[in-house]
């Protein structure tokens, strides 16, 4: 199902079962939305991410950084991070999500995508160090890109467009019974910034 022009109502689950998906569209206009995107491309500590797959680390072309309340550690792709102090405007913006979404969150990691060539295959964010069935609210800035779930049972696809300055909510059971992915693109060449604000388990 794809819902590439929704119309836009951040209290529709978007999945048709076994979780929450909640789309609020664009939450900055475009000055505000183009002032952080600039921002955080200048000013975040990116670093190309790192993956061990078969046995050798991989280095891939997409970027990432992760920052948060205290020095957690976060391990996925058996590789592990250590978040480092929030910026100002990881704090600004870490604010206006939890007002916006009622949740509270304690860390962040930053995904940069140089272009549409860059993208996530299919993945659940269900590491142990995450609080299971937390919310995770991931904010887009740059590119507008197509973003998929997929039922890891019954295969359903539902995809979307995320949006420059939008915010897309994903919580309850999504993450153990759906997949989601940014697919490449040849559509766009400009670069996207993806926060995913988390609750880590101290």
């Amino acid at each position: 199902m794809d819902l590439f022009n929704p119309e836009i109502n951040e209290n529709t689950n978007l999945l048709p079962q076994d979780g929450t998906v909640n789309y609020y569209g664009k939450l900055f206009e475009k000055e505000k939305a183009n002032f952080y995107r600039d921002i955080l491309l200048n000013t975040i500590e990116w670093k190309n991410d790192e993956a061990i797959i078969f046995g050798k680390l991989i280095l891939t072309k997409r970027k990432v950084a992760w920052y948060g309340d205290q020095e957690f550690e976060y391990t996925y792709s058996k590789t592990t991070k250590k978040a480092i102090p929030w910026t100002n405007e990881l704090l600004e913006l870490k604010a206006v999500i939890e007002e916006k979404t009622g949740e509270t969150f304690n860390s962040c990691l930053l995904n940069l995508y140089h272009s549409g060539d860059e993208g996530m295959a299919w993945h659940s964010d269900a590491e142990k160090d995450l609080k299971k069935n937390g919310a995770i609210a991931s904010v887009s800035f740059g590119a507008e890109r197509k973003f998929a779930f997929k039922h890891k049972e019954t295969k359903e696809v539902v995809s979307l467009i995320l949006e420059h300055g939008s915010l897309l909510v994903m919580k309850d059971t999504t993450q153990t019974h759906w997949l989601h992915r940014l697919p490449p693109t040849k559509t766009t060449v400009k670069p996207r910034i993806n926060l995913t604000f988390r609750t880590i388990i101290v």
